[in-house]
């Protein structure tokens, strides 16, 4: 028994280096400090962190899941052109959002979102289940009186649209819902939410969309869906505008 308990105690500090080293190494390559073509090995790797060839072969593994990088005999550890990335992952969403190319990320992003949820919305309206319909009038109104509250504003903000990817009955509208949640935490990461708070406009557009979701009116979610991702591009472009980006 005393074996399994330091077993137990090891894995997660062993799960903790491996976060950071891929979290280091991820955010590098995503932000360009890691430029296309650079070549890393694992002896240089294992000096930098101070960890195991067995750490650093397990953080490439993974690393090579989100064609980040990618391993050739001889040469080495080489850094992917950012077209072969797996743009998707909400890791590398996130590294790049907290790099100087980010506003060209929330503008991709945006532009995502106003294609898919519109139309994850009218899915909504037609084939939510009642406590889904239910849950995004309640997460509506509480949107409204967290609004004072950036951090429970937020929480609550993702739920709704998380739920309305999922309620749209649409596996892989459903499967955006991490990228959508890397965005609106990334505008909040970033100071881009307006500084006394979300919008009054913003916060109509939610609750009509949950209740066109509610009164199960496909063409209405879909309008208002539309305005409201609309009206974020805008936000989007006028802060891009006026170099805050």
């Amino acid at each position: 028994m005393q074996d399994e308990e330091v077993v137990e105690q090891v894995r997660p500090a062993a799960e903790v280096m491996n976060n950071r080293i891929i979290e280091v190494l991820g955010r590098d390559i995503a932000t360009g400090s890691l430029e296309p073509g650079s070549r890393l090995t694992l002896v240089g790797l294992q000096e930098r962190f101070g960890v195991s060839r067995t750490v650093i072969r397990d953080c490439m593994q993974i690393l090579e899941a989100l064609n980040l990088v990618y391993s050739k005999r001889r040469i080495g550890i080489v850094v992917q052109e950012p077209s072969r990335w797996n743009v998707y992952d909400p890791r590398i969403i996130r590294w790049r959002l907290a790099g100087p190319g980010r506003s060209g990320q929330f503008e991709s992003l945006t532009e995502l979102r106003i294609a898919v949820e519109p139309l994850a919305a009218a899915g909504a309206a037609r084939r939510a289940s009642p406590d889904q319909r239910q849950r995004l009038l309640q997460l509506a109104r509480r949107m409204r009186e967290d609004a004072a509250d950036p951090e429970a504003f937020l929480a609550v903000d993702i739920e709704f649209h998380t739920l309305l990817l999922r309620a749209s009955g649409n596996e892989m509208f459903a499967s955006l819902s991490g990228v959508v949640s890397e965005v609106l935490s990334g505008r909040s990461r970033q100071d881009l939410m307006p500084a006394d708070g979300p919008r009054p406009e913003a916060l109509d557009e939610h609750e009509a969309i949950a209740a066109a979701v509610a009164e199960g009116d496909p063409a209405a979610a879909r309008a208002r869906a539309a305005d409201l991702l609309l009206e974020v591009e805008d936000a989007i472009l006028r802060r891009r505008q006026g170099h805050a980006l």
